[in-house]
């Protein structure tokens, strides 16, 4: 008797466990957090949080014939403005501290996912040229998320960051009626910009001296294979596609950086490498605003000295749609011997006196 109570109290433990699995499974399909199951539901308020968590499920269900992606440096674009400005339906994809690779990969899932996908905004970081192309700021990846296999979802339903994270903000957010992240506000920032606040994180009496003043042969092979085969090869593979790319106009302390380092030469080396490079593509709208003066010495527009305000994330979109600074096989050597001369001959001192 007592055995067969144990049989049947081990049964019922059995069943209520996979009754509770089963509710954990649908609560977490219904409210889904990081979009990996289905598009987002019209009844359901979602937080857009964690880019590497939530990129590849938009990108996999939302509606979109565009893309505008790259680092922290495109974080403060507006979709919206893209769909004003260009006629588009625009979702953003940021990655953080990402190299080429990253981004390069998360386009491509895209681009093979959505054949409605024809133009894609791209922020080139300008000091991630000289890397290798495989380089990746980050180890760790939820990549379970990123394919098609539908047993490791089990890393995602079960996973208590997830929950707690993702599942239990979006049914509080439903709960108290609040609306959804917007795309325009998704991993945008709003700080505080100015010299003082560059010199925070800059100093221009401290800066790196092992850096080589020209591009070594080593490096050099860095940058063709590094431009080649996260970007050539990727708008090659998908000729129906317009890359609009920009490098990120950083301001005049960057400039100052590479003055102090002595390596100013060897990144206009680099640039003369991946321009060559890019303007081989017939799809690719390639764009350098290093001579818009207005804005890369206007340190009242930067929180340090990369990072610019969203005011200048706007004026890139006007620029391009303008083509004011396209880079056209004919004009590339005119302007990349003006930036050379106004950057190695500019009075970095008057900066901070």
């Amino acid at each position: 008797m007592e055995q067969k109570n144990a049989i049947r109290w081990l049964k019922n433990c059995i069943v209520a466990l996979g009754v509770l699995l089963g509710i954990i499974w649908g609560i977490v399909y219904v409210f889904d957090p990081y979009f990996h199951f289905h598009k987002p539901y019209s009844f359901v308020s979602y937080r857009l949080l964690d880019e590497r968590y939530c990129n590849d499920g938009i990108n996999r269900h939302f509606d979109y014939d565009a893309i505008v992606t790259g680092t922290s440096m495109s974080q403060n674009f507006k979709p919206s403005q893209v769909d004003e400005l260009y006629g588009l339906s625009t979702i953003k994809q940021t990655f953080a501290g990402a190299g080429y690779k990253e981004l390069s990969e998360n386009l491509d899932r895209a681009l093979q996912r959505n054949q409605d996908l024809k133009t894609i905004i791209w922020g080139l970081d300008y000091n991630a040229m000289i890397r290798e192309a495989d380089w990746q700021a980050y180890e760790e990846y939820p990549t379970y998320m990123y394919d098609d296999n539908i047993w490791n979802d089990i890393a995602y339903v079960f996973n208590k960051d997830v929950l707690y994270h993702g599942v239990l903000t979006n049914i509080k957010m439903t709960i108290k009626g609040e609306q959804s992240t917007s795309m325009d506000e998704y991993s945008s920032w709003n700080k505080v910009t100015g010299l003082e606040y560059i010199l925070q994180s800059y100093d221009r009496n401290n800066v790196a001296d092992y850096i080589p003043s020209e591009l070594g042969e080593e490096e050099e092979k860095f940058v063709r294979e590094n431009i080649t085969q996260n970007i050539v090869n990727l708008a090659n593979k998908y000729p129906d596609t317009t890359f609009y790319l920009f490098y990120t106009p950083y301001s005049i302390c960057y400039w100052d950086s590479l003055s102090q380092e002595g390596s100013m030469l060897r990144q206009l080396e680099a640039e003369l490498i991946s321009t060559e490079l890019l303007l081989e593509c017939p799809n690719i709208r390639l764009y350098n605003f290093f001579d818009n003066y207005e804005v890369i010495c206007n340190t009242d527009l930067y929180r340090d000295k990369e990072h610019y305000s969203a005011e200048v994330n706007s004026m890139i979109l006007e620029w391009m749609l303008s083509d004011e600074y396209l880079v056209r096989k004919d004009n590339y050597k005119e302007k990349l011997q003006a930036e050379y001369e106004f950057y190695m001959n500019y009075d970095y001192d008057s900066i901070y006196d």
